[in-house]
């Protein structure tokens, strides 16, 4: 019989351990073993790392706005940048597990209510002093505290109190929650210097690289931090850097000239032909990113739930994952969750093109005009395409689209989040109840569809207290049908993470939490020349 005492061999082992049996293991062998090393899969180049040089990223999602400042990451390069200089609690594995890093070890009362986080007495930030339980305290007060910004506000709701007492976090909860480890490792929670309260945008952590280059829409870049407490396990690299190329053309060509050595978002359409290349390495993954079409639930004409009826009805998927995906994704059922999710329910019936049905839906709506839909090539790759493709599938319904090209420079801070009906992209989340918290519960920062709904949020803290598997998964199922038909979101695909290495870097992982090894290819490759 197996000792239920072996808890994290038990746990690797059995990826579909359900969330009763996590709290039981949790309690008696500590969730923090849970936290502990893991074998990386899916690595792309073994061998010993070697040390030196400048690793380059050449990435598109970087803009002029853009902050130092984790609370503000909204796109691909200050996410990816944070990763380098930035130290966090626990971070993701490839495949979904979780891995300590500040947090020594992560603790549950026997209600799970009340959380331990135990700090880790040796790491030293990037200005001499050493992380302490009340910087950690700080940093999750800065992000949790009513008012704030913080891309991770609506993940940390639940949260009724955080104390720091000795070298431990004590963290109170409204709500009993499992998956409570796991938001720590959302990106926007680096551990700062007293939380980053005296100057967020100071740059400053316990990362593998100092910042010595930031320049907004432009490029940065990091040296290696000569004390960083993982010497050896990161920062391989003397220097790192990344240049911000939103042209996706311009991209891949700096990386076949040597300019760059990994690029992020290499379009399908290219996929194939860049596979012939010798110099360069297509690494490719299927995860749960997936690239909307946000309709603003509280704005005309969208506040009509017909109107967003007859969009949804007048989408060709299939049409879509062929022509802009080329079959590197699956396709989206206007929830945003797929069956990368252990509490995926596969029996939710999927959304066909109907024209017939969304212009009947298109005239209970009593809309007539064009509807105005913004894009943009940063949106995700193929956006432009999707949007074309989408305006000639509308228009077999009598539904006139048009599209507003927006330039790439501003679209995080000016289009998305702000217009109501654009192109964006999600890379998912560890847990359905973070994804339905940073998105579409009606308090979140991040509900880019404004879809407010009383019942939806209920739901929504009910799972997340929810102990038994098979009425979580219930709760779930028809969270995804409500927001399927009331929501403003549609979702045409799931995609594919492709990113696209030169063949001299070494260390690549696939991961599939998100693009460039989830944002620690720069921190965790090397150059084999």
């Amino acid at each position: 019989m197996q000792d239920k005492f072996d808890f994290p061999r038990v746990f690797t082992a059995k990826k579909d351990m359900d969330r009763r049996q996590f709290m039981e293991c949790a309690l008696v062998a500590g969730a923090g073993m849970l936290l502990g090393r893991s074998a990386y899969a899916g690595t792309a180049n073994i061998g010993a790392p070697i040390r030196g040089g400048l690793l380059k990223a050449g990435m598109q999602g970087g803009q002029s706005t853009d902050s130092l400042d984790p609370a503000l990451n909204s796109s691909q390069v200050p996410f990816l940048f944070c990763k380098q200089w930035g130290e966090f609690l626990v971070r993701l594995t490839p495949e979904g597990g979780l891995e300590n890093r500040i947090a020594e070890e992560i603790n549950p009362s026997s209600d799970g209510k009340t959380w331990t986080i135990k700090v880790r007495r040796d790491i030293e930030f990037h200005n001499g002093k050493t992380v302490s339980a009340g910087d950690v305290a700080a940093t999750l007060e800065r992000h949790a505290s009513a008012g704030s910004k913080s891309g991770a506000f609506g993940i940390l709701k639940n949260i009724t109190g955080i104390k720091a007492a000795g070298n431990d976090v004590i963290i109170s909860l409204a709500v009993s929650d499992a998956d409570f480890p796991y938001l720590m490792a959302d990106y926007h929670l680096v551990i700062q210097p007293n939380g980053g309260k005296d100057n967020p945008a100071e740059g400053i952590s316990a990362g593998p690289y100092k910042i010595a280059v930031n320049q907004p829409g432009v490029r940065h870049g990091g040296e290696r931090f000569a004390n960083y407490w993982r010497a050896g396990k990161a920062a391989h690299a003397d220097q790192i850097e990344i240049i911000v190329i939103n042209d996706a053309t311009a991209r891949l060509a700096a990386l076949q000239s040597g300019q760059v050595h990994i690029v992020n978002r290499v379009e399908p359409k290219v996929v194939d032909l860049i596979k012939r290349v010798p110099a360069i390495k297509i690494e490719n993954v299927s995860g749960r990113g997936f690239y909307p079409f946000n309709m603003f639930c509280d704005t005309a004409p969208f506040g009509n739930n017909d109107l967003r009826m007859a969009l949804k009805l007048a989408m060709d998927r299939e049409d879509l994952l062929h022509k802009v995906l080329r079959g590197y994704g699956s396709v989206g059922n206007d929830f945003p969750i797929n069956e990368a999710y252990p509490l995926f329910s596969d029996d939710i019936e999927q959304r066909q093109f109907d024209p017939d049905m969304a212009a009947s839906h298109y005239k209970k709506s009593g809309h007539s005009g064009p509807i105005v839909l913004r894009t943009s090539d940063v949106a995700f790759p193929g956006a432009v395409d999707a949007a074309q493709l989408y305006q000639q599938s509308c228009a077999k319904a009598g539904i006139k689209i048009e599209i507003k090209r927006e330039p790439g420079d501003g679209y995080w801070s000016e289009v998305w989040n702000k217009q109501p009906f654009s192109l964006s992209y999600w890379g998912g989340r560890p847990t359905q109840d973070q994804m339905y918290s940073t998105g579409y519960i009606s308090s979140a920062d991040w509900n880019d569809t404004r879809f407010k709904n009383e019942a939806f949020d209920k739901m929504t803290l009910a799972a997340r207290a929810e102990l038994d598997e098979g009425k979580r998964k219930q709760i779930y199922r028809d969270m995804a049908v409500l927001i399927r038909n009331e929501g403003g979101l549609i979702v045409p695909f799931f995609n594919q993470i492709i990113d696209a290495t030169s063949v001299k870097v070494g260390g690549f992982v696939k991961s599939r939490q998100g693009e460039l090894m989830d944002g620690y290819a720069l921190s965790e490759c090397w150059l084999a020349a």
